[in-house]
């Protein structure tokens, strides 16, 4: 009995050592490394649907009069940890009238965000709402492949005192004939290499610089010449100095009436769907009708109904109905990507950075 009682003792104390082993193996299996891959792409994409939501319920609270509010996702940091705990207690009486056996363990697994916010009022509210896009982000991003006529047709007042459509309340009016004109004629050039841009140093001065290429084409050089008869330049230049402005100095400026991020989500929100009863009520405008297809029409079609769509691409709640973006609808999902693309564009200052996502990993 004295023999089998020991050899009892030994096989669960070699037991006990075996659990303990893995235990502790267990706990020292690094936990930080299997964590980024989740956590950066789950991050991603909960910070890019609620950037999008943000933005299409702001430009919904415009169309309705009420006030926009940016709230700017500052940093995430997120702490993991994990904790374990292994417990034993053995006892035994000799002879062995009596013996007690007791293995136990626990684990602890946490994980704690902390998201900073950081809402866009004051001066870094009036620097990157309500200041005009400088003519350079304009024409940088018509050099970096974006179709002219679109960006003109979202980014600008006028051209040359060509004035282009605009939906906001204060001053709602549509375009002249020929700045459509103009956009196609830009766009025609722009398909065929025939304009670039340049920054040319003048007493230490960068001065940005609109080039029409001299191509031996008589299709491209009609339309070069055409579009210096609308913008009122000289005809046979090839060089022009493009600035801020309502109108030109001379026959070799183009000047650029440039729109704020206010006065482009006000002209967005001008063409929103909205219910016929809140029309009646006074308690929206009424949609701006579109002057055709294309540019001349609805840059973004965003729709209202009671219910949200199971198919959509942003979708946000707003005065008992749903406001949404079709996933279906390429061009509107495209141009709202791209004004969300030109607002980072005048981000200014006012945050300590991009969002950051901070892991803290301990076993």
């Amino acid at each position: 009995m004295r023999h089998k009682s020991i050899f009892s003792f030994g096989y669960r104390w070699v037991l006990v050592m075996i659990l303990a082993l893995f235990f502790a193996g267990t706990g020292c299996a690094p936990l930080g490394p299997p964590t980024i891959a989740r956590d950066r792409f789950d991050y991603t994409t909960a910070i890019a649907d609620s950037w999008k939501r943000q933005m299409l319920l702001n430009i919904v609270k415009i169309r309705y009069g009420d006030a926009p509010i940016f709230l700017d996702v500052v940093s995430i940091i997120n702490q993991y940890s994990l904790e374990t705990e292994l417990r034993g207690t053995f006892g035994w009486s000799f002879p062995p009238n009596a013996n007690r056996q007791e293995v136990g363990g626990a684990g602890r697994y946490y994980d704690r965000p902390t998201i900073t916010y950081a809402p866009l009022t004051g001066q870094n509210f009036a620097r990157n709402l309500m200041t005009p896009i400088a003519p350079a982000t304009v024409m940088s991003l018509v050099e970096g492949g974006y179709p002219i006529d679109l960006v003109f047709r979202i980014l600008v007042h006028s051209v040359n005192g060509l004035q282009n459509q605009f939906g906001g309340s204060a001053r709602k009016h549509y375009a002249d004939p020929e700045f459509y004109q103009l956009l196609e004629k830009l766009r025609h050039n722009q398909m065929s290499g025939a304009v670039a841009l340049r920054v040319k140093k003048e007493e230490n001065k960068g001065d940005l610089v609109l080039v029409f290429r001299k191509q031996g084409k008589k299709e491209v050089e009609a339309t070069g010449k055409e579009i210096r008869r609308l913008l009122g330049l000289k005809e046979n230049g090839n060089e022009f100095r493009v600035v801020y402005g309502s109108a030109p100095a001379s026959d070799e400026e183009i000047a650029l009436l440039t729109r704020s991020i206010s006065e482009i989500l006000s002209d967005i929100s001008s063409t929103i769907e909205v219910p016929a009863d809140h029309v009646a009520e006074k308690r929206v405008p009424p949609t701006m009708k579109p002057e055709g297809e294309g540019i001349r029409g609805a840059l973004i079609r965003i729709h209202c109904s009671r219910e949200v769509s199971q198919d959509a691409f942003a979708a946000v709640p707003y005065r008992n109905g749903w406001f949404w973006i079709d996933d279906r609808d390429y061009q509107s999902k495209k141009l709202f990507s791209f004004l969300m693309f030109v607002m980072t564009l005048t981000e200014t200052g006012g945050k300590d950075g991009a969002p950051i996502v901070t892991i803290s990993a301990g076993g």
